[in-house]
């Protein structure tokens, strides 16, 4: 049986290629704050002639906080998962002379006061295996202390290299802080997105690579190189340099299982790889996953170079232009509301009224369209992307209203929920390229998420699909096959979640919980039938169910191809996971205070609330016309709160859900009570459908 199971699990998850070799020497070069923009054979030339043979990608420091100083960059080595400690951020503390080795001085501060219970991961796991250490700088003692802060050979970073000094042990780490130890100011990192002139940087980069030239030239032929830039150097993340030097790396891209990119690995990598690379058993407690080589580089060092700092200009717009993008959502929502409620009390203005809420309802599927295009290749990225996703958003708000389907009600809803819904699923099939380094997705700089389907997508997904196969179901009832409608909102929904929960496909783990009392409502409600707060609570522990399965089964496959699902039945067992669940509750009701989101969440529900009590008022009969058409388009709005709600209470982006799937939903939903009053068809009778006074809402209020 466990062997069918194994089988399985390897043809549904297969296992990368390409792991860096194991029983040889592993050497890590850290330069806190490198970037691959400071790379130049004129100013840089050691560490450009590392570039060329080596595997190249991009680091994201992302530990803790927002950004990660050096201190917390080096702990994260030692601990092999996110670390930091609780006070200030500074260069890592210095340690003092132990025989040939050191030790780090009140190293046990980490565990009584700081909760870093971690620190010491990898020097324990290397002392428990026989091996022995040698650390250069304050940064590589940290990195390689065992649990009780020590090294068994020690040098200072300023010092010459002693002879041999790198051959000693199979494990070693060298802290190049040339670089960084200029920003620091009273052991603190400055809180200024760049403290130094160009110049002055130019010059700390010489001194920090001739260290790196120095250490180069020390190296046994034998040794695997891993060259970090650990840390951020100022106020703002960003994403920093990766090599690997080993056999048959250069001229390949440099990647890991963590973030399923081919050129983007995590800091505790770091402790995974150099663990990999000697051969010493990987303790359950380590997050991170070897480095890989992934395909081969187009063009030489100066093409991937170009590239890598691309993708670290392309996060830094998604990250700066987020604030302002949904600051601008969310006063275009409400102003939307605002003059939508007064136009619609004096029943004028109602053609415009559905333009405006079509136009709104394309601006989701448009911030991931236009990573088609190259705007982060232009002079301007920040003018190209907003012009980018204006340009499609009224694009596809005019296809939705020029088809022949704009003659039906639910034609334009049906385009532009079925792109929303298609772009989705497409970009989850392919590696979710779309989603990566766009506004409504999520970014490596920031280093919240790397792959599958992020919170806010998941929010666009679920309602774009439930509002699909609402629009189908409708057109099945509406011919007298209510089993049939049921059946494809149960089926068509399922798919969508499993697609989202899946590991390395979707891997959303709130998501799927959300997800299942979404499609059983909407269902139940197609189908006439009552949906009670026992029924919701009840679809809501089968979503919990449901993931925790998906999670345990990922949990079966090996350690290096385990997602974040499987990881966390990991730290169920070993007692963990409340840490991790703390941190979420927490982004969940930082969200909640939220100026961009909230006022989404409460205009909607408002208008929603009052237009539902008030139709002649409020919304002019707009509402009750759309469910006078559509008594499934009802169960599928409702359906959507449920997940958003959900959502919203499951998943550490809070509030940003719920306000993401009203965004979607509730100006859809008024484009079709729109043309249906205005078409005269609100009392929706055709063939075996009943009308929703007498059907739905009888049944199910």
């Amino acid at each position: 049986m466990s062997a069918a199971l194994a089988l399985v699990l390897s043809v549904l998850w297969p296992v990368a290629a390409h792991a860096a070799p194991a029983q040889g020497r592993a050497v890590l070069i850290g330069v806190p704050g490198l970037q691959w923009s400071d790379l130049g054979p004129e100013i840089t030339p050691n560490l450009w002639r590392l570039a060329g043979q080596s595997a190249a990608g991009s680091l994201s420091v992302r530990a803790v906080g927002r950004v990660t100083c050096p201190y917390d960059g080096w702990l994260t080595v030692s601990a092999g998962v996110r670390s930091a400690v609780s006070y200030g951020c500074g260069l890592p503390p210095v340690p003092g002379p132990d025989g040939p080795g050191a030790a780090i001085p009140d190293y046990d501060y980490l565990y009584r006061v700081a909760g870093q219970k971690n620190a010491g991961t990898l020097g324990e796991a290397v002392h428990t295996a026989g091996e022995c250490t040698t650390a250069i700088g304050p940064g590589a003692a940290l990195a390689l202390a065992d649990r009780k802060g020590r090294v068994d050979f020690y040098a200072p970073a300023s010092a010459t290299l002693p002879p041999d000094a790198l051959g000693r042990c199979r494990v070693a780490a060298v802290d190049v802080d040339d670089l960084i130890r200029p920003y620091v100011t009273g052991d603190r990192l400055p809180d200024v997105e760049e403290a130094l002139t160009p110049q002055q940087r130019a010059t700390a980069l010489r001194r920090a690579d001739a260290r790196v030239g120095a250490v180069l030239d020390a190296l046994p032929e034998d040794a695997t190189v891993l060259l970090a830039g650990l840390a951020d150097h100022g106020a703002a993340p960003h994403l920093r340099v990766a090599m690997m030097r080993a056999a048959d790396a250069s001229g390949r891209l440099l990647g890991a299982p963590s973030t399923h990119r081919e050129d983007i690995t995590l800091l505790p990598d770091i402790t995974a790889t150099m663990l990999a690379v000697t051969g010493i058993a990987t303790p359950p407690t380590v997050i991170g996953v070897p480095w890989q080589t992934g395909g081969s580089r187009t063009g030489g060092t100066e093409a991937v170079r170009s590239e890598l700092v691309n993708a670290d200009v392309a996060g830094q717009t998604i990250r700066n232009a987020g604030g302002i993008f949904f600051t601008v959502v969310a006063v275009l929502q409400v102003a939307f509301y605002v003059t939508a409620f007064l136009l619609m009390r004096r029943r004028r203005g109602l053609g415009g009224v559905r333009v405006a809420a079509l136009a709104l309802a394309s601006v989701p599927v448009s911030t991931y369209l236009v990573n088609l295009l190259p705007w982060h290749h232009t002079g301007a990225p920040a003018l190209v992307l907003a012009g980018g996703i204006a340009g499609l958003a009224l694009l596809l708000a005019a296809v939705a209203l020029a088809g022949p389907w704009r003659r039906s009600p639910l034609g334009p809803l049906t385009v532009v929920a079925g792109v929303t819904a298609a772009v989705l699923a497409g970009d989850l099939l392919t590696g979710t390229s779309l989603q990566l380094n766009s506004l409504m997705g999520y970014t490596a700089v920031v280093g919240a998420r790397y792959y599958g389907l992020g919170n806010i997508p998941f929010a666009l997904f679920a309602t774009s699909v439930l509002l699909l196969t609402t629009s189908i179901a409708h057109r099945l009832a509406g011919r007298g096959r209510r089993t049939a409608a049921v059946a494809a909102v149960v089926v068509l929904g399922c798919s969508a979640m499993i697609l989202g929960g899946w590991p390395g496909v979707g891997s959303d783990f709130g998501g799927v919980i959300a997800f299942v009392p979404g499609i059983a409502v909407t269902a139940l409600l197609i189908a006439g039938r009552r949906v009670s707060i026992v029924k919701l609570g009840g679809f809501c522990v089968a979503g919990g169910i449901t993931v925790m399965i998906i999670a345990y089964l990922d949990h079966l496959r090996p350690p290096a191809s385990q997602t974040h699902l499987g990881r966390f039945v990991g730290q169920v067992l070993t007692g963990e996971a409340m840490e991790v669940i703390g941190r979420k509750l927490g982004a969940m009701l930082g969200t909640l205070l939220s100026p961009n989101l909230m006022p989404i969440v409460i205009t909607a529900a408002v208008f929603l609330v009052y237009a539902l009590l008030r139709p002649d008022t409020a919304s002019a009969g707009v509402l009750p016309a759309a469910f006078g058409h559509s008594p499934a388009l009802r169960a599928g709005l409702i359906g959507t709160l449920v997940s958003g709600v959900v959502g919203m209470l499951v998943n550490d982006s809070g509030a940003a859900v719920l306000s993401m799937a009203l965004a979607l939903g509730v100006p859809l939903v008024l484009s079709v009570g729109i043309k249906a009053l205005r078409d005269g068809t609100a009392g929706y009778e055709e063939a075996g459908q009943e009308p929703a006074s007498s059907s739905l809402v009888s049944r199910s209020s």
